[in-house]
């Protein structure tokens, strides 16, 4: 092996970083691994021959050698056995778990290591209907809402009361088993779940009536909820540290509240902006009026002036709906509508001829009128 080129053994160009080295040999490990290609002497040559080269390249002070002296004849540095040496492969992602499904068992999971570690809560949801006025200003609301809770009894150890979880003693509380073998290519250490304890790392000999074991209840807890002024259909509300509490003193989840607002018969929203509706008789556009428009926050007067053409939108500002945590407000659009008078009497017909005659229109009932003769073209 002296006189071959371990960076072209692992595929890569010479002065290749660290991740590159390591991520090279990850690939060509699980391709060549003795334990895939049983029977295979070329796949165990080939495979001691990138595990030879990455002993030598993951090594700072051996790499530095090499790359000098071009040489695999490192004094003192205690030989090579043809087994992966003190390479965890815990650092490597997910390679650990490609390794449990090709060479058996759990020996490089990382997440097996982690079982009795603290481990957050899960995250819970819930809705709340809100009507139009209650999401303009804010009401508070009391939820109820099912959670998994650490045991009241023995404050989530999952032992009885008076007890206590005792260290797994064929793990040591690790959680992990250590066991070795020896191939042709050397040693082979791997780490498996403890069998006894689970991965947990203690075993309950005692365990708690209420919870059994567990350490979690389900409760039906109540809380109330500030619902700020300005929120709307669809927005979501987070409280911290209401969801389901942790495992192994793990911070609690926290709890989502979906907002659904329910449509008003008058108002339209946009955003932070209400939209409304004004029906004025045919002689208030002309004539001009006073209205009373409603608003959420009660009636407001406003003038009409004379001639308002229906379709015409004002806006009266700062009657809208509150911009949350600020003490700015949207605004209120009227759409004036003019309402075209039906079923009319002998009287208000006669006074709507007079009016036409005034105006220069040929009242005659049925006669029709020329749209493309008159003023309009200047004729």
């Amino acid at each position: 092996m002296a006189s071959k080129d371990y960076y072209e053994v692992l595929g890569l160009q010479k002065g290749a970083s660290e991740d590159d080295i390591k991520k090279a040999f990850r690939k060509l490990a699980i391709k060549y691994h003795p334990d895939k290609n049983k029977g295979n002497k070329e796949a165990e040559e080939k495979f001691k021959e990138i595990n030879e080269a990455y002993q030598v390249l993951s090594d700072p002070q051996k790499k530095a050698q090499y790359d000098q002296f071009g040489t695999a004849d490192f004094s003192g540095a205690g030989g090579f056995d043809g087994g992966f040496g003190n390479f965890d492969f815990s650092d490597m992602g997910g390679f650990g778990d490609i390794f449990d499904t090709f060479f058996g068992g759990s020996g490089f999971s990382s997440r097996s290591r982690r079982r009795n570690a603290a481990e957050r809560g899960s995250d819970i949801e819930t809705t709340i209907n809100l009507t139009f006025e209650e999401a303009v200003f804010g009401v508070e609301k009391e939820i109820s809402i099912n959670r998994h809770e650490n045991c009241e009894h023995c404050h989530g150890t999952g032992a009885k009361p008076g007890t206590s979880p005792k260290t797994c003693d064929k793990c040591n509380g690790s959680g992990q088993v250590r066991s070795q073998r020896s191939t042709p290519l050397g040693s082979f250490v791997t780490m498996t779940t403890c069998d006894k304890c689970g991965g947990k790392g203690t075993i309950i000999s005692d365990p708690c009536p209420n919870c059994r074991g567990t350490g979690k209840e389900r409760k039906h807890r109540k809380i109330k909820v500030n619902i700020p002024a300005g929120v709307d259909n669809g927005n979501v509300i987070p409280l911290r540290g209401q969801g389901e509490h942790g495992n192994n003193g793990g911070a609690p989840g926290d709890l989502y509240i979906n907002l659904r607002v329910s449509n008003h018969e008058l108002f339209k929203r946009k955003g932070f902006d209400i939209y409304i509706d004004a029906h004025v008789s045919f002689g208030q556009a002309a004539l001009g009026t006073e209205l009373k428009v409603p608003t959420v926050d009660g009636e407001v007067k406003y003038t009409v002036p004379q001639g308002t053409q229906s379709g015409t939108v004002f806006r009266l500002r700062g009657k809208g709906v509150p911009k949350i945590n600020s003490s700015s407000r949207g605004d209120q659009y009227v759409n004036v509508i003019v309402d075209v008078p039906k079923n009319l009497n002998e009287k208000q017909k006669e006074a709507l001829k007079k009016f036409m005659e005034v105006y220069g229109e040929e009242p005659e009932e049925g006669k029709k009128s020329n749209f493309f003769k008159g003023k309009i073209f200047g004729k």
